[in-house]
């Protein structure tokens, strides 16, 4: 009996930990986090309702030319010499992607509500969609641990895994045509996700022109934490946090100006327009940049000095996603630029 015990509790000591995702440190946080799960508010689907896609398929880009019009828009992603793009009007009936790109395991998850996409490392463990929301924005799960996690936030809210944050990827949302121009060779998410859907149309709205539900004038469906009326509520900006603040750049001032550089309690950061992907790419720490010395390669811009900054993630949001969850945060627009 003694022997069987013994043997119990080495099997114990020796038995691996429980699956969970890479964690890292979360960026600041508006709120303590027993505000954020008083706010959770049920979504109208429940528990995987809005299923994620677990086993994805792709086209080549010539195939999938005959789905996406130039303008429509996808998530982009890029790593160690793959390209991947996740057409927007398939996400926006799933929520969440979770693939295997170079042997690394990731989800890719797009929130229609709030016009957010992210990127993070999985771990063995898988994301799916919980049926909630904070803010307006999609709360995640994972499958290991059953913890929960805001999507903008990208930090756990509930369960074991609060307080962590998510080891994020840089993903892209663009159009079709910046993506394939930069990545001629990507690869696209097919409709072939084994579900009856039609991925024809976006349930909310569109893009191109604005309407439904991403129209300017249209109203929000869920209360949020904050409101600010500073730009209209789905006015799209660059957002970037970290452990320093948080900053929302007026994506006009950002084209116009191509290069921004500033500082956020006592940091320094620096962000550069991409205007094949219309996007921003931001960096953290002191370095003077010679716009006529940056290029654009498929993982981003090069430039001298680049081995000394420090990548920040950046994504699009709408206004009032943004205000909600950082009601404290910078504002870079043609004033604040120019100081």
């Amino acid at each position: 009996m003694r022997a069987v015990s013994t043997l119990l509790l080495m099997l114990v000591a020796v038995a691996p930990a429980a699956a969970q995702p890479p964690v890292t440190e979360p960026n600041v946080m508006a709120a303590r986090l027993s505000a954020y799960r008083a706010a959770v508010l049920p979504g109208g689907p429940g528990k995987d309702g809005i299923p994620s896609i677990d086993r994805p398929k792709f086209w080549s880009a010539e195939q999938a030319q005959a789905f996406l019009r130039p303008d429509d828009r996808v998530i982009g992603l890029y790593r160690a010499g793959v390209a991947r793009a996740y057409p927007q009007r398939i996400l926006a009936w799933h929520e969440i992607v979770n693939d295997v790109i170079s042997d690394q395991p990731v989800s890719i998850t797009y929130c229609p509500l709030t016009g957010t996409a992210l990127g993070f490392r999985r771990g063995d463990t898988e994301f799916g969609v919980s049926g909630r929301l904070l803010n307006s924005n999609l709360v995640m799960y994972d499958r290991a641990t059953d913890s929960e996690y805001s999507q903008v936030l990208g930090a756990g809210i509930s369960g074991p895994m609060a307080g962590q944050g998510l080891d994020e990827l840089r993903v892209v949302f663009t159009d079709w045509a910046g993506w394939h121009a930069r990545h001629p060779g990507t690869q696209v998410l097919s409709t072939d996700t084994g579900r009856l859907r039609n991925y024809q149309r976006d349930p909310y709205g569109s893009y191109n022109p604005r309407g439904g539900y991403y129209a300017s004038g249209s109203g929000r469906m869920f209360p949020v934490l904050h409101e600010s009326d500073r730009y209209p509520d789905k006015r799209e900006i660059l957002g970037f946090r970290d452990r320093h603040g948080a900053v929302a750049v007026d994506l006009d001032t950002l084209r116009d100006h191509r290069v921004i550089e500033r500082e956020l309690n006592g940091e320094s950061y620096v962000i550069i327009h991409d205007p094949v992907l219309d996007t921003g790419w931001v960096y953290r720490g002191d370095a003077e940049i010679d716009p006529a010395a940056v290029t654009l390669g498929p993982g981003g811009p090069e430039f001298p000095g680049r081995e000394r900054l420090r990548p920040v993630n950046a994504f699009r949001a709408m206004w009032f996603a943004w205000a909600a969850f950082y009601p404290d945060t910078q504002v870079i627009d043609d004033a604040a630029a120019a100081r």
